[in-house]
């Protein structure tokens, strides 16, 4: 419906076709990336461009599109189109989207028009003539988007005036006259390298020109001239948008120097490789000067909806989208916003980037894959070599009473056809594998040997698909192999393990890299040695012999890993075990709190800027109270020992032990050095690796100190008697 502009009773009405928009899909994937990862929390006026076209076919609103590349100002506009600028005010929450001032939003546009006409930038820059204004809330968890637009535009001055109806360009002009301006028009987007949205159209000598408005001052006979612009309308007596502005600045600059003003609104139509221009309209105005000095005009051009009434649109693309894009982009949004709001610092793209392997897929395994999802992680592997039976799916989230049925389906192929249920984004497999085990003796047939090799061959080639590896199984023997590996590796591991109403959460030591000294460690002082002796126990401050390191603020490459504080090798601890003890008999919400922790634990040494060679803060002297935090997500501790029955956790440390069965230099060395052999004698010999350690010997030392002192005792008794 064209708006008019009403002069007196006996002058004709000046009326205009307004713009519709035409917002692209594109640009709301593109709004939403912007407030993702760029715009966040800020809702300052951004500068978008779009494009208006004066092609259309009739029966077409007088659009202005926006599409992805709305943001960026250096992208080309499309053949025949021509550039709008515009102000971009994405609201934070919808009351504001409604509330907001809309009248001075528009004034402020409004100002920078008049500013830019009475100025003369818009003859240097014609395109600051076509400005707007796009007002949006964007709820990104839906998909749903409010939106209204304002095409600012000055009121023309009054007394401006139609002296005669419009006409069509072909009933004021033969068609020789036409093809000249068509020519002209192309020769002048030739010398710009665009065409001209506003222009000037010279008829001087009978020659047809088309010039930029920066010419004015070099046309000899102003009555020779006309005023050309692109326009987007297609309606037969109605001229479209953008003359508005350009009448303010023909009435600014030159219409005291003229009787009467020529308008061309230049169509510019192509069907079937034939162009036409004879349907463009020829306006004759009389439009009074205007002084420079005076105040801004008023201004309108706020967009009607759909029901033709003046307020906001709405767009739901919900509906026409993947789901599973619209639920990673939900789960993003939820990080984004503890980032936005409470931890700048935070590196979301670490996390998601971090593939972590699961090596046990029962109850911890489960909730630690649930945890792992909701911190964004994207690359999930379980391995497990059980079925799921029919007391698991009330402790182990990820299973169902019907994976149970007909002797149960496989645990780690189920819980990753479960967890990609959950959420579809996720990279995830099972794999069923046996872990060789210390003290499960393999025997000596080919076949056997063989199957064992395939087993450790694969447990390698999974650690090295992933980041981090999480050491969630029953016994404690299973977990000493991915250990071996892990360390040689330089993996991070994540250790959790349970009793009756106490767990273990642990993160594993980080060995040096090869040829590479280890990170700089800037040791606590403000926890005392004998504060700390109560953290640090075992084997591990035994064997400790650098001085120089505080207990209470361990290096990462000085931490122990699980096998560290024990003094023998792990063996069957399977055998002859009662029913009661054939199970991880735990109290239901111990793996839960142990699952939270451990993933918790995991990505506050991804936050960490030394990652897994944070060094460890314990809880000695409550030191953990007030230490300075030196991860974005706080403490960075080697240990969470909880105890349930008190609802009470402590945060040892400890050092590596130099006769570990599992980490120390001299394991590592022979697993490097010959591989599979080396695994093998450990299988087989029980004593093995207590011997090759040391910790054979340092049971015999152990053994004759007891008996010097029961002799010691025995001789002063029987002294004193």
């Amino acid at each position: 419906m064209a708006s008019q502009e009403k002069t007196d009773s006996s002058q004709q009405q000046l009326q205009f076709a307004p713009f519709s928009s035409a917002l692209d899909v594109g640009f709301w994937h593109k709004l939403t990336q912007k407030k993702l990862n760029e715009y966040k929390l800020d809702d300052g006026p951004k500068d978008i461009y779009g494009y208006y076209y004066n092609g259309d076919p009739d029966g077409l609103p007088c659009r202005l599109s926006l599409e992805f590349n709305a943001f960026d100002q250096s992208e080309t506009t499309p053949p025949h189109c021509f550039s709008s600028r515009g102000t971009l005010v994405n609201f934070n929450t919808l009351d504001a989207f409604k509330t907001c001032d809309k009248k001075a939003l528009l004034d402020v546009t409004a100002e920078q028009l008049w500013d830019d006409i009475r100025q003369g930038s818009a003859i240097q820059d014609p395109s600051l003539l076509s400005r707007f204004r796009l007002l949006t809330f964007a709820d990104l968890k839906k998909y749903h988007y409010c939106y209204w637009f304002a095409f600012p535009a000055l009121l023309a001055p009054e007394g401006t005036k139609l002296i005669q109806p419009p006409e069509k360009l072909d009933k004021a002009m033969d068609q020789d006259k036409i093809t000249a301006l068509q020519a002209a028009y192309d020769l002048a987007s030739q010398s710009l390298g665009q065409e001209p949205a506003f222009f000037l159209i010279s008829t001087e000598d009978d020659k047809t020109v088309v010039l930029p408005l920066t010419a004015w001052d070099q046309v000899t006979d102003k009555s020779k001239v006309m005023f050309g612009y692109a326009d987007p309308c297609t309606l037969e007596q109605y001229p479209g948008w953008p003359l508005r502005n350009f009448l303010c600045l023909i009435s600014c600059h030159w219409a005291s120097q003229l009787d009467q003003v020529t308008v061309v609104c230049f169509r510019n139509r192509t069907r079937e490789g034939i162009r036409n221009s004879s349907h463009s309209l020829i306006l004759r105005l009389q439009v009074p000067s205007t002084s420079p000095e005076i105040s801004c005009p008023k201004c309108v051009g706020w967009e009607k909806n759909q029901r033709n009434k003046l307020g906001a649109r709405k767009v739901d693309l919900s509906s026409s989208m993947d789901p599973t894009r619209l639920a990673e982009t939900s789960v993003d949004l939820n990080l984004k916003l503890m980032r936005w709001r409470l931890l700048p610092s935070l590196d979301l793209d670490k996390i998601s980037q971090t593939r972590c392997l699961l090596l046990g897929s029962g109850t911890l395994g489960c909730n630690v894959a649930r945890c792992l999802l909701g911190w964004g992680v994207r690359t999930i592997t379980f391995v497990d070599n059980s079925t799921v039976s029919f007391s698991n799916p009330v402790r182990q989230s990820l299973f169902e009473f019907e994976d149970s049925l007909g002797g149960g389906k496989p645990k780690a192929q189920t819980a990753a056809e479960k967890i990609e249920k959950i959420f579809p984004g996720v990279k995830t497999r099972g794999v069923s594998l046996s872990i060789p085990m210390p003290g499960h003796a393999v025997g000596t047939s080919d076949e056997a040997i063989q199957q064992t090799r395939e087993s450790v061959q694969k447990l390698e080639e999974l650690i090295d698909e992933h980041d981090v590896v999480f050491l969630l199984m029953d016994t404690r023997e299973s977990r000493w192999l991915p250990t071996v590996i892990c360390s040689s590796k330089r993996k991070i591991v994540m250790n959790a393990a349970l009793g009756f109403d106490t767990y273990l959460v642990l993160r594993h030591g980080m060995k040096p890299a090869r040829d590479q000294p280890p990170p700089d460690q800037t040791p606590s002082s403000s926890s005392s040695s004998e504060a700390a002796g109560g953290a640090v126990g075992g084997a591990a401050a035994a064997s400790c012999s650098t001085s120089s390191i505080s207990l209470s603020h361990i290096p990462g490459d000085k931490l122990g890993c699980y096998f560290c504080n024990d003094v023998v090798a792990p063996g069957d601890s399977t055998r002859d075990r009662t029913l009661d003890q054939q199970c991880t008999v735990s109290r239901p919400g111990l793996s839960m709190v142990a699952a939270a922790l451990v993933v918790e634990l995991m990505v506050s040494i991804l936050q960490h800027s030394q990652g897994a060679y944070a060094s460890a803060e314990t809880s000695a002297k409550d030191s953990h109270l007030t230490v300075d935090l030196t991860s974005p997500l706080g403490l960075v501790p080697h240990q969470i020992r909880g105890f349930l029955a008190r609802y009470h956790c402590v945060l040892p440390a400890s050092l590596c032990f130099d006769k570990c069965t599992a980490c120390c230099d001299i394991v590592l060395a022979s697993y490097e050095r010959e591989g599979f052999d080396f695994l093998l004698k450990v299988f087989n010999k029980p004593r093995f690796v207590e011997d090759l350690t040391g910790l054979s010997q340092l049971h015999l030392e152990s053994e004759l100190i007891e008996i010097l002192d029961f002799s010691d005792d025995e001789t002063m008794s029987t002294s004193s008697q």
